[in-house]
């Protein structure tokens, strides 16, 4: 009776590494134009008054993908498992960034919305608009 399921490789060989991490490799392009058009939007908004205090964001987010891609890039050449848990680790920080920033700008969104309908309703209850 032949074993239909045989037991895989161990993970952590070269040529397993370096298979596994094509896939995010083949990525690696855009993750270098989302890393430097971050960059470039963060320095943007550090220019101006009202922005530099979130204007490091994009900037860090930026960097993690330019990381991520590098570490992408070794982990393809030359089957570095720690290369390829490095790139899975900044792509997790930067989904991690990304969903508080959403999650941020719903509440925002949210907050702004609330304040809009009781203005609108505070002027109605007053005799309406005015000129």
């Amino acid at each position: 009776m032949s074993d239909a399921f045989n037991t895989p490789a161990p993970f952590g060989r070269n040529n397993d590494i370096s298979a596994i991490s094509q896939v995010l490799a083949s990525g690696k392009g855009w993750m270098k134009l989302v890393g430097i058009v971050s960059i470039i939007q963060g320095a943007l908004m550090c220019v101006t008054i009202i922005y530099a205090i979130i204007g490091w964001l994009p900037i860090w987010i930026g960097v993690l993908l330019l990381q991520a891609s590098s570490a992408i890039e070794r982990a393809e050449a030359s089957g570095d498992e720690f290369a390829l848990r490095e790139s899975l680790a900044k792509l997790k920080t930067y989904f991690v960034i990304q969903g508080v920033l959403f999650l941020v700008g719903v509440a925002l969104f949210v907050l702004a919305f609330l304040i809009f309908g009781a203005t609108i309703l505070a002027t109605l209850r007053n005799g309406g608009f005015h000129h």
